[in-house]
């Protein structure tokens, strides 16, 4: 038997270790490999031939583990250009020579391109003893094909429960009120649309539809006329329709090419403030804290990313198996339930999921019951945390050991 490697990349979720403890243990279970490695710092780490031996990890480190937030391997930004060659073939070279058969790269839509352009390589190369898999992350939730990406839900339940608490203590005052709650979503609006499970949402930004100004604050009058207060939640990825962002501060420098957006909160609050829509407005940006609040877990999504970790180890019990991203597939029926399946990660990489626009109500009023019954499910249950001196506990990052 020959060894695997996982790896994580990307921005971190809550619940992205628990896919790598879900590779872990399903190999205890079922040793299809001698050795499984962890790579630290994605493929720039695995370049470097930075490794750690995970194979032996003891019972309560894979549970900790799975409420461990952020990326216990450490991540990277690092784009695998295709025309790069010496990239590819330093890193076959460095598969050949710590004898590493699968490479499991957990991470986003950029993640499942290097999965896809690994399997290309080596397709175009005739190179059979090498097999790279694709486990779906982000909190975003905008990979095509699968029914929803792990971290989402967890991130979706620390926001609406962040919206229903901020909602509450805004409405401790008889005072005039605008509270604004801007979360991540630069291109696709699930995050922000998550926040309508508090109920308590009056104006909703996303996205997937273009910004009115005048629109937007009749929205945020109407409220505040009929009830003196307005809670709005804005994805930090609103613009224009003629693209242009709404936020105050953007920069393309992320190491994907993609805008690193912010501000998106203090620019309405700066509309409504100058146009006398309100007398006062407060934001909340949640930034970081929406995709590494592990003691928000949804249990449904901490479970889902340790089952799709360990289907696939098991996937790869195939010797055929590669160039795939394993994905979450909805099963119909009255109770919550589903599947894991398996796409071609060239069929993921580079596209974009929006949240579907025939699920936004009009005059940014929120979003339908059909949406609702979507993203429900997934925040549902709370795992039995671990602590330690009062805090949870954690595992040490692999890449700071």
């Amino acid at each position: 038997m020959s060894k695997c490697l996982v790896a994580q990349s990307g921005g971190p979720t809550s619940v992205i270790n628990a896919t790598v403890a879900g590779v872990v243990k399903a190999n205890q279970l079922n040793p299809i490999y001698d050795t499984v490695l962890g790579g630290l710092n994605g493929i720039e780490g695995i370049l470097q031939e930075r490794f750690v031996d995970l194979t032996n990890m003891s019972d309560y480190e894979n549970l900790v583990l799975r409420q461990t937030p952020s990326s216990a391997l450490g991540s990277c930004r690092y784009k695998l250009k295709r025309d790069n060659v010496a990239d590819f073939e330093k890193l076959i070279e460095i598969m050949d020579k710590y004898d590493i058969e699968t490479l499991f790269y957990t991470g986003g839509n950029d993640s499942m391109d290097t999965v896809a352009a690994l399997s290309e390589y080596a397709e175009k190369h005739n190179i059979t003893n090498h097999r790279f898999v694709g486990c779906p992350k982000t909190v975003d939730n905008d990979l095509m094909h699968t029914d929803h990406c792990p971290g989402f839900a967890s991130a979706a339940k620390f926001i609406a429960t962040t919206a229903l608490q901020t909602w509450l203590d805004v409405n401790v005052y008889t005072r005039q009120e605008v509270f604004i709650l801007e979360t991540m979503g630069r291109d696709a609006g699930w995050l922000a649309a998550s926040a309508c499970l508090s109920g308590k949402v009056d104006v909703l930004l996303l996205p997937e539809e273009d910004f009115d100004k005048e629109k937007f604050l009749a929205a945020v009058k109407k409220s505040i006329d009929e009830k003196n207060k307005c809670y709005v939640v804005v994805s930090e990825g609103c613009h224009y329709a003629d693209g242009s962002y709404i936020a105050a501060g953007e920069a393309k420098n992320d190491g994907f090419g993609h805008a690193v957006l912010g501000g998106a909160g203090k620019a309405l609050e700066e509309m409504i403030l100058s146009s006398g829509t309100a007398a006062r407005c407060k934001v909340q940006d949640l930034s970081t804290a929406q995709r590494c609040h592990a003691s928000e877990q949804s249990l449904v999504d901490v479970t889902e990313s340790f089952n799709l970790g360990m289907s696939a180890h098991m996937h790869t019990a195939d010797k055929n198996f590669t160039g795939k991203m394993v994905g979450v597939r909805r099963v119909e029926g009255d109770k919550y339930d589903v599947e894991y399946f398996a796409i071609e990660a060239n069929k993921v990489a580079n596209f974009v999921k929006g949240f579907p626009k025939e699920w936004i109500l009009d005059g940014y009023a929120g979003i339908c019951d059909e949406a609702i019954a979507y993203l429900r499910p997934l925040i549902e249950g709370s795992p039995v945390v671990i602590y330690e001196n009062g805090l949870p506990a954690y595992v040490k990052p692999y890449f700071m050991r």
